[in-house]
């Protein structure tokens, strides 16, 4: 089976110019966990968790760094303070950009299970020889498919 079988191909991207509030109510909105950050041609950027937001706006508590003879104190914040300080931060700011793992339509489904268990993703892009994104594979599609497709042979 191919990645192309099971692949949604009605992919909710974010753009770089997004903000991490307007990224954050669009995972509400579509009621999702991550999307591609995704260039005006549909090029990928980066991917954005809402792991990678909670990261982002968590909070913080006092610290005091010494970095011989200089010392700095950093001021316990909490998420509402948090959140102020980063809404309007471009999403790319907090997005995972490199290294990023992919897959293509043409790519056995065996390779899809692999990367989304062993990375622990939730999504996983599905990307074209130009390196545009065409489709995303979630855990919970992995699993559908393959209990309606391949549990049904054994």
């Amino acid at each position: 089976m191919k990645v192309k079988d099971f692949m949604i191909t009605d992919v909710i991207s974010a753009t770089p110019e997004m903000t991490l509030t307007e990224v954050m109510a669009l995972f509400v909105e579509k009621e999702i966990g991550g999307v591609p950050v995704c260039s005006g041609d549909g090029e990928l950027l980066g991917m954005v968790t809402d792991g990678d937001i909670l990261r982002a706006i968590q909070p913080i508590d006092r610290k005091i760094f010494d970095f011989l003879l200089y010392m700095e104190c950093m001021e316990e914040m909490d998420v509402k303070t948090r959140l102020k300080e980063t809404a309007g931060a471009p999403i790319l700011s907090i997005a995972k950009t490199k290294n990023l793992v992919t897959v293509t339509p043409d790519d056995d489904v065996n390779l899809a299970v692999k990367h989304l268990s062993t990375h622990h993703f939730k999504k996983l892009p599905v990307i074209d020889e130009a390196k545009r994104v065409v489709g995303v594979i979630s855990r919970g599609d992995a699993i559908r498919k393959i209990q309606s497709s391949l549990l049904k042979d054994l």
